[in-house]
């Protein structure tokens, strides 16, 4: 879908309360988060990061005239200190050790409409965010998203830099990510669409060092677009592999070919123990396999069940839709799951029936051998 948008800073009460409203149709209404903090009365959505933040809107032609139909919310460290949830959430220290503040940014609360998504207003917002960080030159732009859309950030250029993910009660398990603004060469290996975007400062380009030794590192993620198909598919399939032997397992039943279409755009996670993996209330819909360690199950204060590895999780919201039932917590270190493309599979339902009746008939046995071992 292509319409045409405006995008610029929301400067005067009215622009900026009608980006509240929106992050409040769409955080507390839509996903029923920020209850506690959202300001019921007026239907707005106002955080402590707003009063230094720049919020940015994307504005279409309405029926009644213009219309707000997207948000952004950039934190840059060249107007204020950044806040001390960024410090912490970002994990900045390490990074404004090395350089000063005003080469940072923080994009959030990036959200569009309903009625509006799936087209051009999305990469709109990112590219006018793009030309702000060119503008003033900045080095790293920050930012986390949940796991079902880390191929889509990745594919933009994000990268995975650290292996303490975040827990946020309000919103769940978040992976940070990060921008190296000037760095064209990766983005043109990915075919990033911010790469047109983004301005080529030749032999002037910056490239902190400390981020190359931080993504060497790894940011305890793993997925196929920075990989390569056949690493990826390698680590996966020796993780598949070393699962119990007596148990349906997810890819039984279909050739390697088979099995690697039905992992594509898919992410492997290494969690951190107390990571909550899914929060009840969530309205995503893609489905995880639990490769190794342990993971819980709870309702409230309240232990429901524990996952073993070869267990499938997610699978309520993925197969009629709900808004997910249960938390699911890392018991302990070690643990290491793959999130999997809920648009991949269901374009598979359509296209390419057989295997997806092999997916999901060994998904249903997954299921049901845990049903018989809990009862």
């Amino acid at each position: 879908m292509t319409e045409t948008c405006r995008v610029y800073e929301a400067e005067t009460d009215d622009q900026k309360n009608q980006a509240y409203r929106l992050r409040y149709e769409i955080y507390v209404e839509e996903m029923n988060r920020y209850r506690g903090s959202a300001g019921h009365a007026a239907r707005v959505l106002v955080e402590p990061e707003d009063a230094q933040s720049r919020l940015f809107v994307a504005e279409v032609a309405g029926a009644e005239g213009p219309e707000i139909v997207a948000t952004m919310r950039l934190t840059w460290g060249g107007d204020a200190p950044l806040p001390e949830r960024h410090i912490v959430q970002y994990d900045l220290a390490r990074f404004l050790d090395e350089m000063p503040a005003e080469h940072l940014i923080v994009g959030e609360r990036f959200m569009v409409a309903p009625a509006h998504r799936g087209g051009d207003v999305l990469w709109a917002l990112f590219r006018h965010y793009m030309e702000f960080v060119n503008q003033h030159r900045i080095q790293l732009a920050f930012g986390d998203c949940e796991p079902h859309y880390l191929n889509l950030y990745m594919g933009m250029g994000f990268r995975t830099y650290t292996r303490r993910h975040v827990n946020s009660p309000e919103t769940g398990y978040l992976i940070p990510l990060v921008m190296v603004a000037e760095d064209l060469d990766h983005l043109r290996r990915l075919k990033s669409p911010l790469s047109d975007v983004l301005a080529d400062f030749g032999d002037d380009a910056r490239v902190p060092g400390i981020v190359q030794d931080l993504v060497d590192q790894g940011g305890g993620v793993l997925a196929e677009r920075l990989a390569g198909r056949g690493a990826y598919w390698q680590e996966v399939y020796q993780n598949i592999v070393a699962l119990e032997q007596n148990r349906p397992t997810l890819f039984e039943g279909l050739t390697d070919e088979q099995a690697q279409a039905c992992l594509a755009k898919s992410t492997m996670i290494e969690c951190q123990p107390g990571d909550r993996v899914i929060k009840k209330g969530n309205v995503a819909k893609n489905l995880f396999v639990l490769l190794e360690g342990v993971l819980e199950v709870r309702d409230g204060a309240n232990t429901i069940a524990f996952l073993e590895p070869g267990d499938v999780f997610g699978e309520i919201a993925f197969l009629i839709g709900r808004p997910r039932t249960m938390d699911v917590i890392a018991a302990g270190a070690g643990v290491k799951v793959i999130s999997l493309s809920d648009s991949v599979i269901r374009k598979m339902i359509d296209d390419e029936p057989e295997i997806a009746a092999k997916l999901l008939l060994n998904i249903s046995r997954m299921l049901c051998t845990r049903l018989v071992k809990e009862s």
